[in-house]
């Protein structure tokens, strides 16, 4: 089983870029579907942007199409979300997580192996 984890979330000013990586150990990582997302306080998970196993596929909420790329590195086990022109709506909790073999879609519950999680704040 993959074990994920998240880094690079940090304090930055509305307008800013911030780079979060996600870390994942075993040889099976580059035949997983990748999926990033986010939660606030008092809200439910919500889908960010996903990566189909090569890389070629890419799917974005509507909300961050167009502000965040996601990319991934197979060689070295690293998935990453580069998040540009930052707004303070963007504050959350990202998390990484494997999409379920057999499983489809962007909701929440077809991911499993959720990394701990990484703090994004977006100050305005």
């Amino acid at each position: 089983q993959v074990q994920l984890v998240e880094s690079g979330g940090g304090l930055v000013q509305a307008g800013g870029s911030l780079r979060l990586s996600c870390a994942a150990s075993g040889r099976a990582f580059r035949t997983y579907t990748m999926g990033w997302f986010r939660q606030a306080p008092g809200k439910e998970r919500d889908f960010v942007a996903r990566i189909g196993e090569s890389g070629a596929r890419t799917n974005y909420a509507d909300s961050v199409a167009g502000r965040f790329t996601i990319s991934r590195d197979n060689v070295k086990n690293l998935m990453y979300l580069q998040m540009n022109t930052l707004k303070p709506e963007d504050t959350a909790v990202y998390y990484c997580a494997v999409q379920i073999p057999s499983y489809s879609g962007t909701n929440w519950r077809a991911y499993n192996s959720w990394g701990p999680g990484t703090q994004v704040t977006v100050s305005s």
